[in-house]
C-alpha cells in the first residue's frame, strides 16, 4: 500500500472489441436488432428494483486512455452507451461483492474482504484480473450488479454517452478501488 503521490507502475493493458462471448463474464453487449421483435436473451436483463431509474445523457470531457481507480455499483445494473456510435473504451473487473452470511461464515480471517463506505463488502479486484474493452457502433453495455469499472474512457477531447442506472447511484451506491494508492500501478490502454 504505497503512497499515493509516490509514481505508479504503468500496466499497458491491450483493449479487446466487445463482443457478446467476451463481456459475457462482466455483462452483455447490446445490439440492434428488428423493430417487433419480442423480449428476450438478446436484450439488456436489468436489475432496477431498488430505486428510482435514471435515464440520461452524460458529457464527458478529458478522459484519456489511462486510468488508476475503478469502481462498482453494489445494487444496480449499468447501461452505457455512445450517442452517435464513436469509439470508446472501458476497463473492468469482475464482480466480487461478497455476501453477508459468506462474511460470517468467514472464520479464516480473510484480510481480503473489505466493508464499503455503502454498507456491503467485497473482495478488491486485482490487478491482473482487470481487462479493457473496445465499443464502437450503435451497441451499449449493460454491466451486472457489482461489475468493476473504468471509463467511458476515448481519444475525442469531449463525447456524450446515453446512460441507464438509479437517480442515486452516484451518491449511495458508489465505491472505488484505488489501484495507484492500493497496488502501486495505473493502467494504459493499448489500441
Amino acid at each position: 500500500m504505497g503512497d499515493s503521490k509516490a509514481k505508479a507502475e504503468v500496466v499497458e493493458v491491450k483493449a479487446m472489441e466487445a463482443t457478446a462471448e467476451r463481456f459475457e463474464e462482466y455483462g452483455q453487449v447490446i445490439e440492434a436488432s428488428p423493430d417487433g421483435d419480442e423480449f428476450g436473451p438478446q436484450d439488456a436483463q436489468l436489475d432496477l428494483s431498488r430505486g428510482i431509474p435514471r435515464f440520461y445523457i452524460m458529457h464527458i470531457e478529458n478522459r484519456p486512455l489511462k486510468f488508476s481507480t475503478i469502481t462498482h455499483h453494489a445494487s444496480v445494473t449499468q447501461c452505457l452507451g455512445s450517442v452517435g456510435g464513436n469509439v470508446w473504451y472501458l476497463g473492468v473487473a469482475k464482480p466480487s461483492i461478497v455476501d453477508d452470511n459468506e462474511v460470517k461464515d468467514d472464520t479464516g480471517g480473510n484480510n481480503e474482504i473489505v466493508q464499503s463506505h455503502c454498507g456491503h463488502f467485497y473482495v478488491p479486484p486485482a490487478v491482473e484480473s482487470v481487462r479493457v474493452f473496445r465499443v464502437e457502433g450503435s451497441k451499449f453495455l449493460k454491466l451486472n450488479r457489482g461489475t468493476w469499472h473504468a471509463g467511458p474512457l476515448f481519444k475525442a477531447d469531449t463525447m456524450d454517452f446515453y446512460n441507464l442506472e438509479l437517480s442515486n447511484t452516484n451518491v449511495v451506491d458508489h465505491t472505488t478501488h484505488n489501484f495507484k494508492r492500493e497496488n502501486g500501478v495505473a493502467f494504459l490502454i493499448n489500441d
